[in-house]
């Protein structure tokens, strides 16, 4: 692992992944602690921020042009956004279930899937994390995508006994 490619990349990406990791850390964090603490609301806070910047940086990386600058990838952070304004909406009105349901909805697609995207060969972030090399890529992107299912399974499981 090496962080010398992302001294390298354009300030929009080092933005991005300034937001998304303590994003990514701290989520896994609320999702597998006890909800409604005075803690809880405010970790909640700072992870829909740093959510909404990472969102928001994202519409200045285009490292994948297919449609003037854009790609696919960009309808997630346009579902962050608006999960993200969902999510404050639910917990505000009261509606508990509707508010996790989106939270875990942001963190799976969020920072799961659009993760793994990172991840792909000739991706800023595959070369921070593997150097190139093809095998350690592809188990590395199944065992994130295994620890984040397990997190999100486990928080569902969790809200069902309480």
């Amino acid at each position: 692992m090496t962080l010398e490619p992302l001294f390298h990349a354009p300030l929009a990406v080092q933005i991005h992944v300034a937001a998304v990791t303590p994003a990514a850390l701290l989520g896994a964090y609320l999702l597998l602690r006890p909800k409604g603490t005075p803690l809880h609301r405010f970790l909640g806070k700072s992870w829909l921020a740093l959510m909404v910047v990472t969102a928001l940086s994202s519409f200045f990386i285009h490292q994948l042009d297919l449609f003037y600058g854009y790609s696919p990838i960009h309808l997630l952070s346009i579902a962050t956004l608006f999960g993200s304004w969902q999510a404050i909406a639910a917990a505000r009105r009261g509606d508990i279930r509707t508010h996790m349901r989106i939270v875990r909805s942001l963190y799976l697609g969020g920072i799961g899937v659009a993760g793994l995207f990172t991840f792909v060969p000739g991706r800023i972030m595959h070369a921070v994390a593997f150097g190139g090399s093809e095998w350690r890529a592809a188990l590395s992107a199944l065992l994130i995508l295994l620890v984040l299912a397990l997190i999100v399974v486990h928080s569902a499981r969790r809200k069902r006994v309480a």
